[in-house]
């Protein structure tokens, strides 16, 4: 069996029913869910939009090769309501959900980048990454996740979500 930690976030419709539904199909479509964070709120990361991000991370266990999880988790952010365009860099989304880690593989192709570039450059990342498991090693820099947060340049507010009643 292999581990792989997704991040999962939205900023646009009835986001927390999102990040649920997404979990329902990664469980039902790649591999069991063995541990998630909490749900965090952040601004947008690298570009401009009054909707704020729900984030969470998760741990699966899947018997799928890189390749093929990335093959389903475009299919579920599709079934989703994802729209991508190449062309438009970051923009406002129904549901993203991005392969951070697979087992302590590095995989640098084409179409994916395992860890994912950007993790120690985003603490809406690192946060909810840190509270699965604080001590992991990222396997290309080979610093904790503690270490990491500690570097982060990153300077948005990241705070748990609370969902209004």
């Amino acid at each position: 069996m292999n581990f792989a930690y997704l991040l999962l976030g939205s900023n646009l419709d009835n986001r927390s029913a999102l990040l649920e539904r997404a979990k329902e199909a990664i469980s039902s479509r790649i591999g069991n869910v063995t541990r998630e964070s909490s749900v965090y709120e952040s601004e947008p990361w690298g570009f401009q939009s009054e909707h704020r991000f729900l984030n969470q991370v998760i741990r699966i266990e899947t018997k799928y090769r890189p390749i093929q999880v990335l093959e389903e988790i475009l299919r579920i952010e599709k079934k989703l309501g994802r729209h991508r365009a190449d062309d438009q860099g970051y923009t406002s989304r129904s549901i993203d959900i991005d392969i951070l880690f697979y087992n302590d593989e590095i995989i640098s192709e084409d179409k994916l980048t395992i860890p994912h570039p950007k993790i120690p450059e985003r603490m809406f990342t690192l946060l909810p990454l840190s509270e699965i498991d604080r001590s992991m090693i990222h396997p290309g820099s080979r610093k904790s996740i503690s270490d990491l947060m500690r570097e982060c340049p990153d300077t948005l507010n990241v705070y748990p979500y609370r969902p209004k009643l």
